[in-house]
């Protein structure tokens, strides 16, 4: 089991904003938002360590099926506290919130050197600029040899037991391989991305949206879908078949997650909505799966001069339980999508309405897309 920990805690001073650097927009999302995005399609478990007073804004932003614990005063202060809510892991991601571009492939790369042996993984980049070591005076007292340095970055990886006996022997740090390594544990280095920059200042945020593209050619959309359960029916939900549940009334099958992606899909590039597209008067559709659905509109949205940046898909309900089969769920989606970048988030309504009394189940996603030039 793979987790992964959130460090959301740092202030927006630096921003000039009165909220936590973690909810800072970036395009369409906060910065959390993109963070959860890249880990989500890799871990099972995931943990955001929140600035206190702000921990319920945080749970209605990232779902129920994601933890929200209360931060430390320090950053390693704060990972000891997401370590403490773990259920169990064989392996756990540390991420910083500021870093919200960094890649799902680095993730992934991060996660492989681990199961490949490795107890701790960090990635960096080379130095390119010559390094001074000052005195108490201001003056140079050494130089470097930069061929040796390295730029570290997050997401970084570790054996759970190693990282947790390292918190548990050593106290703050500014980066979880130094508690490792002062254990006595090697720490492999892979390449880190350019785009895992470390967002801390206006500039920042600048260069953060030159890697998402030319914002002039993104557009948005968003999607809402509901079924009510009935008996007899297989439910089918987010591209996976789930047994032993209770499935829904509809036209195709019923996946509310891939049919509000779809009616997101749609929105964003102005080709109509789920129903002129795959709707009763579409017989062939009878019974369709979301998958094909994704598929369809994958299609449609391709041949019109679109390309996907990303969706986001929030489940609302009592059930299923969407945590254990998040990643599958993810690489089903994605996969429909051409590949798409695929965040899933999951709720519920506290028993109000047709979601909270048990009666059925719905959906709510958004959608980033790239016009071609």
């Amino acid at each position: 089991m793979i987790a992964a920990i959130i460090a959301a805690g740092g202030s927006g001073e630096r921003f000039g904003a009165a909220i936590p650097k973690a909810l800072i927009q970036l395009g369409d999302r906060t910065l959390l938002e993109h963070c959860i995005s890249s880990l989500s399609s890799v871990a099972d478990e995931i943990v955001v360590s929140a600035p206190a007073g702000y921990e319920d804004q945080i749970r209605t932003l990232v779902g129920t099926e994601i933890t929200v614990v209360t931060g430390g005063a320090t950053r390693s202060e704060s990972v000891r506290l997401g370590l403490a809510a773990i259920n169990g892991a064989d392996f756990v991601l540390v991420h910083d919130a500021a870093r919200a571009l960094a890649s799902r492939e680095l993730a992934s790369r991060v996660v492989a050197a681990l199961k490949a042996g490795d107890v701790a993984v960090i990635p960096a980049l080379p130095e390119v600029d010559t390094v001074k070591v000052i005195d108490a005076q201001g003056y140079v007292s050494s130089t470097p040899d930069r061929a040796s340095l390295r730029r570290v970055q997050t997401p970084q990886g570790f054996t759970y037991s190693v990282l947790k006996k390292a918190h548990e022997a050593s106290g703050d740090a500014t980066d979880d391989a130094a508690l490792v390594a002062d254990a006595g544990h090697k720490v492999r280095v892979i390449d880190g991305e350019e785009r895992a920059l470390k967002i801390t200042t206006p500039q920042d945020l600048a260069t953060a949206l030159q890697f998402m593209g030319n914002a002039q050619s993104f557009s948005t959309g968003v999607g809402v879908d509901a079924h009510a359960f009935g008996q007899g029916r297989e439910l089918w939900l987010a591209g996976l078949h789930w047994p032993d549940e209770v499935g829904v009334y509809g036209h195709s099958d019923g996946d509310v997650a891939a049919h509000a992606i779809c009616d997101a899909l749609f929105a964003a590039t102005g080709l109509g909505d789920l129903g002129s597209n795959f709707g009763t008067s579409r017989p062939e559709y009878a019974g369709a799966s979301g998958a094909k659905l994704l598929k369809e509109t994958y299609l449609l949205i391709s041949n019109a001069g679109f390309s996907i940046s990303h969706v986001s898909v929030q489940i609302i309900g009592n059930r299923p339980r969407i945590g254990a089969r998040r990643v599958e769920a993810i690489a089903t989606i994605s996969a429909a999508l051409g590949g798409a970048e695929v965040a899933i988030l999951a709720t519920t309504t506290d028993g109000m309405g047709l979601t909270g009394e048990g009666k059925g189940i719905a959906a709510i996603a958004s959608a980033l897309v790239i016009k071609s030039a």
